[in-house]
């Protein structure tokens, strides 16, 4: 997850600030969680980064010592602009003081630069539909295809798919209805027709197997698609997954559909994380400015209809996720508001059953680094 960049002194590592997502060019910085002079291990969590969509954490990538922090708490910064300078105790001072003044800071990243290096989706035919498609990174074997949940888009991803694409192909869709694919609705939209509609998508792209990431509404279609097609299918994550019982918190989906004014959406979208000040001002911008787009609210009314009615969720699966024919791990915040987390309990014992502290219904975007590890350690160990 974290950009590390070396200086022309080889045991000197200049940590820098990430670009977390398409559309980031800048962050601010909270606070320092290591202090200078203080050794840390990989995985370790170095600072919290603010982003225009959410905090996050910055994870150390290796094992180090902070010897110089750079950006104090507050300071806003383009993407890899210098934070902080690691390095053995053994080096001088002196060493250090030097490397941060040589430094020279990048300019900030223009949208069309992205364009330039080819990071931009692109779009995919799936029968009635158009479906925007982020592909990422390289690799043998099945890719790893992330599906979003209710409301959401590929964007959910952004601290996700960059990491895995380190090692793995990946591919992140717009369900129909959602971000950049079509908004118009021309059929059912139930869990089998969402999962056609992505067998569509790939059969498009020429991907006969696959490893699935699949969260909320988006862990339901992944289960029909398993359920469907298990030969497909060479491994299954459920991240706060719908489709393992019946409950789920009705107003917020409701909530979801209905609002239309920034506190509105403030109130909704803070029951979807442990911490309400991780939501940032940005995303509900641009979650309010989809659901203005033609098209967009009769679909996502639609869907809720289809998924949730009455404040329940129609389709129960839980056998299939008990017993699949296919590799299946479980994901849940410990303190999700949305979908309760003992539905994860349930399957406990049937299925590896990971339980994170300190997350709500957004695990993969509030502990994004441990969330990272348990799909790559998972998928690394899948046939």
């Amino acid at each position: 997850m974290t950009d590390w960049g070396c200086g022309e002194m080889s045991e000197i590592t200049a940590i820098t600030m990430p670009k977390w997502g398409l559309t980031m060019t800048e962050g601010k910085v909270l606070g320092w969680l290591k202090a200078e002079g203080e050794s840390y291990r990989a995985g370790d969590e170095l600072l919290e980064i603010e982003t225009t969509k959410i905090t996050n954490v910055f994870e150390a990538r290796e094992p180090g010592t902070l010897r110089r922090i750079v950006a104090a708490a507050g300071a806003m910064l383009p993407i890899g602009a210098l934070l902080a300078v690691a390095a053995p105790a053994s080096v001088p001072d002196a060493e250090v003081a030097t490397f941060v003044a040589a430094f020279v800071a990048p300019e900030p990243v223009a949208e069309d630069a992205a364009e330039d290096a080819g990071v931009v989706p692109h779009e995919v035919e799936a029968g009635d539909y158009r479906l925007r498609c982020l592909e990422l990174g390289s690799g043998e074997g099945p890719p790893l295809v992330f599906i979003h949940g209710f409301g959401a888009d590929l964007n959910t991803w952004m601290f996700n798919q960059p990491a895995l694409a380190e090692r793995h192909r990946t591919l992140a869709f717009d369900l129909p209805g959602h971000g950049g694919s079509t908004k118009a609705l021309s059929g059912p939209v139930d869990g089998s027709s969402f999962a056609a509609d992505l067998d569509r998508a790939l059969a498009a792209l020429g991907i006969e197997r696959v490893h699935l990431v699949g969260h909320s509404m988006g862990g339901g279609i992944a289960l029909h698609f398993a359920l469907w097609q298990p030969e497909r299918v060479a491994s299954l994550t459920l991240i706060a997954s719908a489709c393992l019982g019946e409950e789920i918190n009705g107003a917020f989906i409701d909530g979801f559909v209905k609002m239309e004014r920034r506190r509105e959406a403030q109130d909704v979208l803070r029951l979807l994380v442990h911490d309400p000040a991780l939501v940032g001002r940005q995303m509900v911008e641009d979650v309010l400015r989809y659901k203005r787009l033609d098209g967009v609210p009769a679909a996502l009314s639609a869907i809720a209809a289809a998924w949730f009615p009455n404040g329940w969720q129609r389709e129960g699966l839980d056998p299939v996720a008990a017993e699949p024919q296919v590799p299946t791990q479980i994901i849940w915040g410990r303190e999700d508001r949305i979908i309760p987390l003992a539905h994860a309990e349930a399957l406990v014992g049937k299925r590896p059953v990971h339980i994170i502290d300190g997350a709500g219904h957004l695990p993969h975007m509030e502990k994004s680094g441990e969330v990272n590890r348990l799909i790559g350690r998972f998928i690394a160990a899948s046939p």
